[in-house]
């Protein structure tokens, strides 16, 4: 939820807060692909389209694009309920890579995606 410390001097919610509450989103989708520790390494074609107000929730949406031999690629939206009950407007959106490290930060291969299991 938006509050009223996430804001700028005009009370609108910083764009900073916005694109972490995303980047933590595409880090759990991206661990969990990865089965491990990730690390942000770009953020293309971010566009705000509506402002975040203080009290709107924000839900963040991810849509794993691509995986490479040690990155990935994500598409993550955001939208904001607003004053956690009304409607949902998108505010904004953006394609995140990640890449799988080791724990000393070392690039490491993004293991194969394994079959789900039958229900």
């Amino acid at each position: 939820m938006a509050m009223p410390g996430d804001t700028n001097a005009s009370g609108d919610i910083f764009g900073g807060w916005v694109l972490s509450q995303m980047d933590l989103a595409g880090g759990i989708a991206c661990g969990e692909r990865s089965g491990g520790r990730v690390v942000t390494i770009s953020v293309d074609r971010m566009t705000f389209i509506r402002p975040v107000r203080v009290g709107d929730v924000l839900c963040v949406y991810c849509k794993l694009l691509g995986v490479g031999r040690t990155s990935m690629k994500v598409w993550i939206e955001a939208w904001a309920r607003r004053q956690r009950v009304g409607g949902r407007v998108k505010v904004t959106e953006a394609t995140f890579t990640f890449v799988a490290v080791d724990d000393e930060g070392r690039p490491v291969p993004v293991p194969p995606e394994q079959p789900a299991l039958p229900d």
